[in-house]
């Protein structure tokens, strides 16, 4: 059978155009306060570090907003938008999209292939909150589809692909044919109720994983152990993996969970546009002199210089609840069972060479691997046999003097660069 689009190309070599029009509302600022104030909390490493670990993998489903390429990972919409040939989304015989499978079936392959088990937690229904937030993706995906039928008229190629780039919609048909494509290749996934980050973050406390998957830092304030970054980008983006663990984070920003919850919406969440003029630094020291949000609203309502300006509509205590007590599933509800098996290679082979048209080769090549490597990761890690050893009260407080005299010899260094800078400028041009 053969297929309009090539869908031999794999997954490596497609990237997400520069500079592509999605957003995403979680704050990359947070992750920026956390690698200056609590560096400790941040490991980076290559992705063979994680073998034998079982991960739950945030899927977005539907329409995901990012602010760049840098913000992509495992969403089907990603996968719609970047895995193309000449431009154009794979199609097989019967013009049926199949970039999305594509994307699911290589990507997953890459983290098997490196000892990974995959457990992929689709997103429910957003929150009530999350409404306002997703009225504004339709109205910019309205505008976009008239912009791409007036650059059809009269634009060049390039603005052509760019604005039918913005125009691609998620159907609930891909959403079942990616959850088809996973139970072929043995890999489990479960739908969440609403938040796929929160049931991810359940899942992590209960040792059921070790880790949640996600680019959203958001996903720290669901109280997530430890969260993932980078795990599911192409192998092309070499980017090391990001593992950030909640416990060390809170200890070098010296805020209990609350605080931290707090400081993310100030910076902007999903649920909440962030403050105007207020950035990472401030929004730090506001959240440290003032405790809370609550002060903090009240200080900005009460200066007279009236500084900043908070957004009409801006209910953070209703954001705040929806981190502290999310729609979740418990960890041992039936619905959260989940377990990894042999790929059924002849279904495979049907779905995606006889119904999709791709290349057969490839994926029985595929399917040996996954019956490969799941079973190789079934080997236990090391840090299994181990429980981890409680520091005393008195380690706990040197490591927090030691990190406090970092951040301050940070700071110094710094003022002096700038400094230093600001005496450039200001010298005479050919002055030594």
């Amino acid at each position: 059978m053969g297929i309009k689009r090539k869908s031999s190309v794999s997954l490596a070599s497609a990237s997400l155009p520069q500079g592509a029009s999605l957003l995403t509302s979680e704050p990359p600022e947070l992750y920026q306060v956390i690698a200056e104030n609590a560096p400790d909390a941040i490991k980076s490493g290559d992705i063979k570090n994680h073998f034998g670990r079982k991960v739950a993998i945030k899927l977005y489903p539907g329409v995901q907003l990012i602010r760049n390429s840098q913000d992509a990972s495992m969403s089907i919409y990603s996968f719609l938008i970047a895995v193309r040939s000449d431009g154009q989304q794979l199609m097989s015989d019967a013009g049926e999209t199949t970039s999305h499978l594509m994307g699911m079936f290589y990507r997953t392959l890459r983290m098997v292939d490196n000892g990974i088990k995959p457990l992929y937690v689709f997103d429910g229904a957003p929150p009530k909150l999350k409404s306002g937030e997703l009225a504004k993706r339709t109205a910019r995906k309205a505008e976009a589809t008239e912009a791409h039928e007036e650059a059809r008229e009269i634009g060049t190629s390039e603005e052509v692909e760019k604005f039918s780039r913005r125009t691609v919609r998620v159907t609930r048909e891909h959403n079942e044919e990616c959850k088809k494509l996973l139970k072929l290749m043995g890999i489990p996934y479960i739908d969440a109720p609403t938040e796929a980050e929160a049931q991810c973050a359940v899942l992590a406390k209960a040792g059921k994983v070790y880790a949640a998957a996600s680019e959203d830092m958001d996903t720290l304030c669901f109280e997530a152990p430890i969260l993932l970054r980078h795990l599911t980008f192409s192998e092309q983006r070499k980017e090391p993996i990001q593992e950030i663990h909640l416990k060390k984070a809170l200890e070098g920003l010296d805020m209990d969970r609350e605080q931290f919850i707090d400081l993310c919406i100030l910076l902007g969440c999903d649920y909440l546009e962030p403050i105007p003029k207020i950035g990472p630094n401030t929004a730090l020291k506001l959240i440290r002199e003032h405790g809370s949000l609550e002060k903090v609203v009240e200080y900005i309502e009460n200066d007279p210089k009236k500084k900043y300006t908070i957004p009409e509509d801006w209910p953070y205590k209703e954001a705040r609840e929806l981190f502290l007590n999310p729609e979740v599933r418990d960890a041992n509800d039936p619905a959260c069972e989940f377990k990894w098996e042999s790929p059924d290679v002849e279904g495979l082979v049907d779905f995606l060479v006889k119904e999709k048209g791709f290349n057969e080769d490839r994926v029985r090549n595929g399917a040996a691997r996954l019956q490969k490597n799941l079973k190789t990761a079934q080997q236990s890690r090391l840090e299994g046999f181990f429980k981890p050893v409680e520091k005393t009260a008195e380690e706990k407080a040197e490591l927090k003097r030691k990190h406090e005299e970092k951040i301050e010899a940070q700071k110094k260094r710094k003022k002096e660069e700038a400094k230093a800078k600001k005496e450039a400028k200001a010298r005479p041009r050919g002055a030594v």
